[in-house]
């Protein structure tokens, strides 16, 4: 009824009552309002003509036959607009609570950024000390450097006074043992000297009796001699049957003695083509009386063996495979129909299968083998020429051809232009030459070398076909594993020895897993890898094999393996630095 009193309230949110707000609220509220709502508030501040007016009003409305209606219609805007004061003094409490609540998180918000920049600044003085940390061990190690320099410099210089003062030392005691010998030797000589001239007249006499007789004697036995002498050859003279006796048997025995010479080295030299073999060849499967006497059984089953095939039990790649069998083949019938044979290069890493393959192409072909390896002809020296002549002299006497294998030939078939061979192996490496100019159909030569560059040039002319021999592949090292495996492991446990048992496992998946891990192996070492699981069976408390013991094996084996190449890899940069070193050298 603000009507009532000449006084116009305005629809504005009217003020809180004490107490319902704290003061803080008020003074943020007080701020938020606007210049409108400033000016509405000042429109209840007290008008005395207002409530006059609004008297009259009063007693005017009493008067008037509607002042009841006009009482209840009043009362029921009055409630109306309490109940919008009321909604509107809601609506001021929520945006008070919303107020506080942006403003709580305005302040967490700074809480955070402040702890964040904290932590930052922790994390870079932490950072800080780190490295003032370090430095400060940098400059303590430092420090312990210098000192432990100056003590080693400390040391060496007192030991080199030490040393000093003992050659010193050494020096004047050998002076003074020197002065005193030459002291002693000049008192002997000088008591000598004394002796001599006090019995210079017994010497002298005891020298011309002695004199005396050796001339007597010596007179006599020419006196003697002479006639003696004197009277056969006048006896020979007078007497020409005793001088043509004499004469022709002188002659006899000259001759004896010269054809018994002769005969004795044909004869040695025959039977040393025939019977023996040179002392180069190492291994040979040519039949000898020697080694028939030495091995009987051996020699028997070498004759009842019948030919097999060339590439049984050796496991290569397969265009290798291929390209061997037909080497093979060829070499067979070379030999069947009495052909030259060709001369063959088999070049790479070692362990890869060439000896064991040039084995089989001989038993295959029907031939004799015989194995000799190059660092043999170094310690021969000046005899290199005449072994090397006895070599291909006992090759050509073999009746059913001979497959001559030189392992590492090119230890004494290097460039003749290196300065690192010397007289006698330039003039075994000629005479190699003389005798393998010309193809032959006794004997098939077939050369073994890890670096084959190094041959001289006039031997890669006598190669016929070159064949490399590479390290196994996946497929190969998984065939090789299976192979070993039934041969080291599974047949002996087949036939019962004593102590040799196999736990039963997945043998095909172990023997995969083997392979993949020997990446980079040879078939030697692999081969190998199978005695060394007969090993761990006898070395065990059981006597079992285990699938454990094996694969422990092959890691210990692979990492041998490693090792043996980081050792390999070491050597090479160490002769390629020598090598260098040796080139600059030479130019300077």
């Amino acid at each position: 009824m603000s009507w009532l009193f000449g006084v116009k309230k305005q629809n504005i949110p009217e003020m809180p009552q004490e107490g319902s707000v704290n003061t803080a609220g008020q003074a943020s509220n007080d701020q938020q309002l606007t210049k409108a709502e400033k000016k509405a508030m000042e429109a209840y501040r007290f008008d005395s003509s207002a409530l006059e007016r609004a008297a009259d009003a009063a007693r005017t409305l009493e008067r008037s036959s509607n002042a009841k209606e006009a009482l209840e219609l009043s009362k029921l805007q009055e409630v109306t607009r309490q109940q919008e004061y009321q909604v509107k003094v809601k609506e001021y409490e929520a945006a008070m609570e919303q107020a506080k609540v942006d403003q709580r998180r305005i302040d967490h918000e700074e809480r955070r950024k402040t702890l964040a920049e904290e932590t930052k600044q922790q994390a870079q003085r932490a950072q800080y000390q780190d490295q003032l940390a370090r430095k400060r061990y940098e400059d303590q190690l430092q420090q312990q450097q210098r000192a432990n320099d100056d003590n080693l410099r400390k040391q060496e210089d007192s030991v080199a006074k030490q040393e000093a003062m003992r050659r010193s030392t050494i020096e004047h005691e050998m002076e003074m043992r020197e002065k005193n010998k030459l002291k002693l030797l000049e008192a002997e000589m000088r008591a000598r000297a004394k002796v001599e001239r006090e019995n210079r007249d017994l010497t002298l006499e005891q020298i011309r009796l002695k004199a005396q007789e050796s001339r007597v004697t010596l007179l006599e036995g020419i006196k003697t001699a002479g006639t003696v002498i004197g009277t056969g050859f006048e006896a020979l003279l007078t007497d020409w049957s005793k001088v043509m006796t004499a004469a022709g048997g002188l002659s006899l025995l000259a001759l004896g003695i010269y054809t018994a010479k002769g005969t004795t080295g044909v004869t040695a030299r025959y039977i040393e083509a025939r019977i023996g073999k040179p002392s180069l060849i190492n291994e040979t499967s040519r039949f000898s009386i020697l080694e028939a006497f030495k091995h009987p059984v051996q020699t028997i089953k070498r004759f009842q063996r019948k030919p097999l095939d060339a590439l049984q039990g050796v496991v290569l790649r397969p265009k290798l495979e291929e390209r061997l069998r037909d080497i093979a083949i060829a070499t067979k019938n070379t030999k069947q129909n009495q052909g030259l044979y060709r001369n063959i290069l088999m070049h790479g890493p070692p362990g890869t299968g060439k000896t064991m393959f040039v084995k089989k192409l001989a038993q295959h072909s029907g031939m004799d083998y015989a194995i000799m390896t190059g660092g043999d002809v170094l310690p021969t020296g000046r005899e290199a020429v005449t072994e090397i002549h006895k070599v291909f002299d006992w090759a050509t006497t073999s009746r059913r051809g001979l497959l001559l294998f030189i392992d590492e030939a090119d230890a004494f078939l290097r460039k003749r232009s290196s300065e690192r061979i010397s007289e006698d192996l330039r003039a075994a490496l000629n005479a190699f030459l003389y005798r393998t100019g010309e193809q032959n159909p006794k004997f098939m030569l077939v050369l073994a070398s890890n670096t084959p560059e190094q041959f001289d040039y006039a031997i890669n002319d006598r190669l016929d076909e070159m064949v490399e021999f590479s390290l196994p592949g996946p497929e190969e090292r998984d065939r090789l594993m299976r192979l070993y495996f039934d041969k080291y492991v599974l047949q002996p446990a087949a036939e019962g020895k004593k102590r040799f048992k196999v736990e039963q496992w997945d043998y095909g998946t172990v023997c995969n897993k083997m392979a993949k891990m020997c990446e980079g192996m040879s078939g030697r070492e692999i081969s190998k890898l199978g005695v060394s699981w007969q090993a761990a069976v006898y070395s065990s408390e059981n006597g079992i094999l285990t699938e454990k013991m094996v694969l422990d094996r092959c890691e210990s084996a692979v990492y041998q393996h490693k090792q043996k190449m980081a050792w390999l890899s070491e050597q090479e940069k160490l002769d390629h630095k020598t090598i260098s070193a040796q080139g600059n050298y030479d130019n300077n």
